[in-house]
């Protein structure tokens, strides 16, 4: 049975080329100079450049289909292959939205659901942004020899969004044949618009380094090293410009097997983001708050198992703010 990865992979069309051996995530802070303005441009380049693409795709008189997760199917519809199990287990360090970046996200799954009512729904409670993909595909055995080395480590790597602010905006649905996404931006600017830390907020661990100076990819550029300095590699799929929670998946071609039903889809996803531009960015009075700063209300999540649908256990959840 086939990946969706292997069919649909996520490239990174940022343009940056990574040499073998660096930490990915510090090249591409040094090819953007350092400054928060310019690794905000890459990664408004990475999902609008994939938007564009995608939406040739759907509208494209080539169409076929669209990538079907065959383990997901499974697992919604255990009659195709009774007693099938997922064994692709991974050890990953993700980040946990806010109650009001969820609410966010919940909206525009129900907006999304008006548009084609049989694709399959992230459910709110597992949702995650992956912060650093450490190993995947492997089997229990593996991963556990993994998590023995990372465990002295991952209290403070979980905690290290405590001391280590970094801040998320301008959300917009991204999406492609197999999935789609809440994707965010790393700030550069924008006015703070976020629920004030909950009292008392005094970090214990030395002072808190914030301010947008200190990107999302500066957190997990962090994060990286310190997994290396825990004595593991890191073998990541991907090190994108991307910053997304994935909202669902398809199940069926059934909604989008005509051009019509894919006009819809597409018009659909359009609207949503225009409304997310004009209505929730940078908005102080709005509905919905188009904000995340990496730590709120949850530190960062170690957690192994099978990882692929929001599944898994969590080793250790750090301290939130």
């Amino acid at each position: 049975m086939y990946s969706t990865d292997a069919q649909n992979k996520l490239e990174d069309l940022s343009g940056i080329v990574l040499k073998p051996g660096e930490n990915p995530y510090e090249a591409f802070i040094q090819a953007c100079d350092n400054k928060p303005e310019q690794i905000q441009a890459l990664y408004h380049a990475h999902r609008t450049k994939r938007n564009s693409l995608q939406k040739e795709k759907f509208l494209s008189q080539d169409y076929k289909e669209l990538i079907i997760d065959q383990y997901l199917l499974r697992l919604e519809n255990p009659s195709i292959e009774p007693g099938f199990r997922d064994e692709r287990n991974c050890l990953v360090i993700w980040a946990r939205p806010p109650n009001h970046v969820i609410e966010l996200a919940a909206k525009i799954q129900t907006l999304l659901q008006q548009a084609s009512p049989k694709i399959w729904l992230m459910p709110t409670h597992r949702m995650h942004l992956t912060t650093l993909e450490i190993a995947f595909s492997k089997t229990p055995e593996e991963i556990g020899s993994l998590v023995s080395i990372l465990r002295p480590a991952a209290p403070s790597i979980a905690s290290y969004t405590h001391t280590h602010r970094s801040r998320l905006v301008k959300p917009m649905v991204s999406y492609d044949l197999s999935a789609f996404a809440l994707s965010f931006l790393p700030a550069c600017g924008e006015p703070p618009l976020s629920p004030a830390p909950v009292a008392p907020d005094t970090p214990v661990n030395g002072p808190v380094t914030q301010g947008d100076d200190y990107t999302y990819h500066h957190l997990r550029r962090d994060v990286f090293d310190k997994v290396k300095e825990a004595g593991l590699e890191v073998g990541s799929r991907y090190q994108v410009p991307s910053a997304h929670i994935t909202l669902g998946r398809y199940l069926t071609d059934d909604d989008h097997d005509t051009p019509e039903k894919r006009e819809r889809w597409v018009k659909a996803i359009d609207d949503i983001n225009a409304w997310l531009e004009n209505e929730v960015w940078d908005q102080k009075a709005a509905q919905f708050i188009g904000e995340w700063i990496v730590g709120q209300e949850k530190g960062l999540d170690v957690r192994n198992g099978a990882l692929w649908y929001g599944g898994g256990r969590t080793i250790v959840l750090g301290e939130g703010f």
